[in-house]
């Protein structure tokens, strides 16, 4: 069964085998639960296989790209025909997940947002093994007083540690994407800031990242009616610019948001 990739769906499938091998190699997958986001003609499926999983789940919105893997794999995967931006990740299995994604790159960071938003006390995965743009990786890794750093760097830090492993050339990829890939690990952070709703974090940071190059002063009169009272309470100098506070800083902000709201 023939299958072309859909450019509307973001689709690149993997086929360098050496990079399989370095991925399917990054976690421990045998006798796991594992969940793989948008498999495509399942080629890391294969790789995954070989490890002796105790189950995979797939998730694949693509209605043909379900029927090929249905055809290939047969009873040894759960094929999930749908999107998984519209799945709550929790109801997928009642044991914790080893997560592998090449995530369409036109909504990998919703993906992400997403799920660090929807992660509690409840740890529904132990691993995500996911690929993203280049440029959106180095977003995502970025520390403070550095160009890249920014609200995606501080979303994702809040409940995850990330370690990078591997940049990856359009020649792995068919159809070639136009850009560089990078493959990211995530672990769930045992203790992170405790905020009441993950949509002020978004809010907060996006005041501040609005105005990137200018001082911290507008933005903390943004949020507080006494800016001044609240900068010395939390130690932070109203002069510098939102690219030198460390993501914690970002964190306390919000709970003292959250906290004179309450």
């Amino acid at each position: 069964m023939k299958y072309k990739a859909k450019k509307s769906l973001g689709q690149n499938f993997l086929i360098d085998q050496d990079i399989l091998n370095k991925i399917i190699n990054t976690v421990e997958v045998n006798n796991k639960y594992i969940l793989e986001i948008g498999p495509g003609r399942g080629n890391l499926t294969e790789y995954i296989l070989k490890k002796n999983p105790k189950k995979i789940y797939v998730i694949e919105k693509d209605n043909e790209l379900s029927l090929l893997l249905k055809k290939k794999f047969e009873d040894q995967i759960e094929i999930i025909n749908d999107d998984i931006l519209r799945i709550s990740e929790k109801k997928i299995s009642n044991e914790v997940l080893t997560v592998f994604g090449n995530l369409p790159y036109n909504i990998s960071t919703e993906i992400l947002s997403k799920w660090i938003t929807n992660l509690d006390k409840y740890i529904w995965f132990d691993k995500l093994v996911l690929m993203f743009q280049k440029e959106v990786a180095n977003r995502i890794i970025a520390y403070s007083n550095t160009s890249d750093y920014g609200r995606l760097s501080i979303l994702s830090n809040w409940k995850l540690e990330i370690k990078k492993i591997i940049d990856i050339k359009p020649k792995s990829f068919i159809p070639k994407p136009k850009v560089d890939s990078s493959l990211l690990v995530f672990s769930p952070k045992k203790n992170f800031f405790d905020l009441k709703n993950a949509k002020n974090l978004e809010m907060v940071t996006r005041i501040f990242f609005n105005q990137r190059r200018k001082m911290i002063k507008k933005p903390f009169a943004q949020l507080f009616k006494d800016p001044q009272k609240i900068a010395k309470k939390l130690n932070i100098d109203l002069n510098l610019r939102p690219q030198n506070l460390e993501p914690e800083i970002y964190y306390k902000i919000v709970r003292e948001y959250e906290f004179l709201r309450s």
